[in-house]
């Protein structure tokens, strides 16, 4: 499956549904959806992402989900089954979470702790710094498991797995993911 450039900015401002079950122990949460994740509807979805790569590096599902042409019902089982769901700081879609303003983040991160408070985690694994340090105002957070808890929810800053952030592989991502992971239950 692919799109156009055209075709993808028609999804941009869209919203992509949470994918959470009812035993959701370790909640992972993205900065905003991607076009690509709102034409699929399915989370990190753009070709090249690192998450699921990620995700089975580390132990927490047992093979590599391609939801680049939306997630299979069988995959969507694999996750919730696991204990592990996604959700975002902001929910429209955009090109680059760098269209988003620090005022929509901060009301992105108001709304995130209210579904923290309703879905339960043991843990929340927020997935880039920048937006971490933005949406709660934690100018100087550092990568890995926070001083605070969100309702009881562990916190933890993980690695974006955008492309963007060169710097991760999917090693350091599944690095970072598994001790999330491992606090949470879920491996």
């Amino acid at each position: 499956m692919g799109f156009t450039r055209a075709e993808l900015l028609g999804y941009a401002d869209r919203t992509v549904d949470d994918l959470v079950g009812d035993d959701c122990r370790l909640l992972f949460v993205g900065i905003n959806p991607g076009l690509w994740t709102a034409a699929t509807g399915a989370h990190f979805a753009r070709p090249g992402n690192r998450f699921y790569p990620a995700l089975a590096r580390a132990g927490i599902v047992d093979h590599v989900i391609d939801a680049s042409a939306g997630m299979s019902d069988a995959d969507r089982a694999t996750l919730l089954g696991r204990g592990v769901g996604i959700t975002n700081v902001v929910p429209r879609a955009t090109a680059t979470a760098a269209e988003l303003s620090d005022d929509e983040l901060r009301e992105g991160g108001r709304r995130l702790l209210e579904r923290v408070r309703a879905i339960r985690p043991r843990v929340v694994a927020v997935a880039g710094i920048t937006a971490y340090r933005s949406a709660f105002g934690r100018r100087d957070a550092v990568p890995g498991r926070q001083d605070e808890t969100w309702d009881g929810a562990d916190l933890w800053v993980v690695p974006n797995p955008s492309g963007l952030n060169a710097h991760e592989t999917v090693d350091s991502l599944a690095e970072a993911y598994r001790r999330a992971a491992v606090a949470a239950g879920v491996v």
